[in-house]
């Protein structure tokens, strides 16, 4: 072929249908539709997006314009980057002023911590060096008022720009009732905003935070939803307070956790841009001068585990890149090791340094709205706007956010996803990476405190819990370490029948089974008979051993050996890698046989029930 051939050459056009004939060639006769799976937000996500997902009518073509999901800016980052602001976690103000100058030095861009007493006391004069050249980023929570007044007292504060936020809504769910009345905190909240706007009218003073609700296990919808029931309550409440519509938007910040749902949490951020914009226009205000949506984003607490912690850093990198795809303003990375609950300098440096690669080394920074036109991220997007939106007015319906808590509704659509999440984790349909799959029995973990008990509610409000997917797993690696350490090490038995072909996979499948639960496998060698069996079983002296081999060693030579088994040694118990017929199953049933572990087992209750028996002997 010449060049100029080669050059006037185009590859012929294609049909969907064309490709989903070549891919159920390569499926081997499975339909297409075997490989879309459902989501935690009832989306059903597909094998492949092409333009016939996407109605033309709803997407934005350009940032700035529109709905704003492609961003509020028009230039993206390239106008203005994103604040880095890892939040700085101590109560000493000398630890504090240190890991400040440490963090500017090495590339922090916005000032953020944790307030505390100690902290706040002394806030003026630790923020002298840095308060006119970095924007703020404060979750003030119990501490907003102090912090704004102790800002408000220094020299040209009017430079001051960022957030001083308090959410009264999510502090209301986290504690499970009010600690004190809403109305004086909104009361306050007034008098707090106004002495703002007159000290620091640069500064962002009210806040609609999520992260409750993510951390107690919600998806993507509720949170949405969540987030503009409580703008909304917000809104109301100050408005019946004689503060202007335009006013309370323009000090408005929302704060989202991101979870590990790659291409869902970026849609998350595109369609609430989308969905604020509605309820800016409905507010009769221009979403272009006061409904511009700031967004504050934090890597996710509820995905953190304590064993295998090295794999947080790419969590958290996972979770830092969808934020930034999704157009954040503010971002904190949560350190590998924040389940111990204070961050060493080089966890801190680690993760402060993966924004820096994504916006120095990834250059994230220079290019606008990756994410748009995708179909796959656009039609998520889509589906997120269509789903929000109705549970956004059925909360409207029963009242609005508060009251939607104070009956427990709110809780209970929460829980309800919660629950479907860790059943996942238990019978290992969704993975946790070192946790409930590919763990490392010899791993050092994290120093989590397990024993720690919260003092109970009170309150006929039932509080949103952050939890961490991965703790119950967790705790089943500490019980077993007690047994090692005060009785026996936990270990099951791997008879391995006939060639390695035949048993090897369901070996393997077996040991990854149990290993979740801090529970140890010894295999055998390849067993041609029972007398090979009967002196392995006396050699290990276990209590527990599974068969595995394929399943037509079950029907031959497994038959003998279980019956052969329990003649010797009545008292232990065995088990079936796999799931066979409903006749073969009852045959080795028959001879003695506990139960058949496959991938659809609960391995969470099973290696949870093998440790209880454990501690009972």
């Amino acid at each position: 072929m010449s060049l100029k051939e080669m050059m006037d050459y185009s590859f012929s056009q294609q049909t969907t249908e064309v490709w989903k004939k070549k891919a159920e060639e390569t499926l081997k006769g499975k339909s297409i539709d075997s490989l879309s799976r459902e989501t935690y937000e009832n989306i059903r996500l597909k094998p492949l997006y092409t333009k016939e997902d996407v109605k033309k009518t709803a997407l934005s073509q350009f940032p700035g314009c529109e709905d704003f999901r492609r961003g509020s800016s028009a230039l993206g980052y390239i106008g203005e980057s994103w604040k880095i602001a890892q939040r700085i976690d101590t109560e000493k103000p000398e630890d504090f002023k240190v890991r400040l100058n440490s963090g500017i030095e090495k590339g922090q861009t916005a000032i953020a911590f944790a307030p505390s007493v100690s902290i706040v006391k002394e806030l003026p004069e630790l923020l002298t060096n840095y308060y006119q050249s970095y924007s703020l980023s404060i979750n003030g929570a119990h501490f907003q008022h102090e912090i704004i007044y102790g800002i408000a007292s220094l020299r040209n504060s009017e430079k001051i720009s960022g957030y001083v936020g308090k959410d009264p809504v999510s502090l209301y769910a986290k504690q499970g009732g009010e600690k004190e009345n809403l109305q004086s905190v909104y009361d306050r909240l007034v008098e707090t905003i106004q002495t703002a706007s007159s000290a620091c009218p640069q500064l962002k003073t009210l806040l609609v935070d999520t992260a409750v609700y993510h951390n107690g296990g919600a998806n993507a919808v509720q949170e949405l939803a969540i987030a503009l029931s409580t703008a909304v309550h917000h809104i109301e409440q100050l408005r019946s307070r004689g503060m202007d519509v335009k006013d309370i938007l323009s000090k408005l910040v929302f704060h989202f956790s991101i979870g590990s749902n790659f291409f869902m949490e970026i849609a998350k951020l595109r369609a609430a841009r989308a969905l604020w914009s509605k309820i800016v226009e409905a507010y009769q205000a221009s979403p272009e001068a006061e409904g511009q949506m700031v967004i504050s984003a934090e890597t996710s607490w509820f995905t953190k585990t304590a064993y295998d912690p090295y794999v947080n850093l790419l969590r958290s990198s996972n979770e830092a890149f969808a934020a930034v795809l999704g157009g954040i303003q503010y971002l904190h990375v949560s350190p590998y090791n924040e389940p111990e609950g204070e961050a060493t300098p080089f966890s801190d440096r680690i993760a402060r340094n993966t924004q820096l690669i994504l916006k120095d080394e990834a250059h994230l920074s220079t290019v606008v709205d990756p994410a748009g036109g995708s179909w796959y991220v656009e039609s998520l997007t889509n589906q997120l706007i269509e789903q929000a939106w109705p549970l956004f007015l059925e909360i409207d319906e029963k009242g609005g956010i508060l009251q939607a808590l104070q009956t427990n509704w709110i809780q209970k659509e929460i829980q309800h996803i919660a629950v479907k999440r860790q059943k996942d984790i238990f019978t290992r349909k969704q993975s946790i990476v070192g946790t409930n799959k590919y763990a490392n029995l010899e791993d050092t973990p994290l120093n989590v405190d397990f024993s720690c008990h919260e003092a109970k509610n009170q309150s006929a409000v039932s509080p949103i819990k952050a939890a961490r997917l991965s703790t119950p797993y967790e705790k089943l690696r500490k019980r077993a370490e007690k047994l090692t350490k005060e009785k026996t090490a936990p270990a099951i038995g791997l008879i391995c029948l006939g060639q390695l072909k035949n048993h090897k996979a369901r070996a393997d499948f077996i040991s990854g089974f149990f290993a979740p639960g801090g529970i140890k496998t010894l295999r055998s060698q390849a067993m041609e008979g029972s007398n090979d069996a009967i002196s392995f079983v006396t050699e290990t002296n276990l209590r527990d051993y599974v068969l595995c081999g394929s399943d037509l060693d079950y029907k031959t030579v497994g038959l003998e050996i279980v019956q052969a088994i329990k003649a010797s040694f009545p008292q232990i118990r065995l088990y079936v890698a796999g799931l066979l017929d409903e006749a073969d199953q009852k045959a080795l049933l028959d001879k003695g046989i506990s139960h058949f572990i496959h991938v659809k087992s609960n391995s969470y209750e099973i290696a949870s029930s093998f440790l209880d028996e454990m501690e009972v002997e």
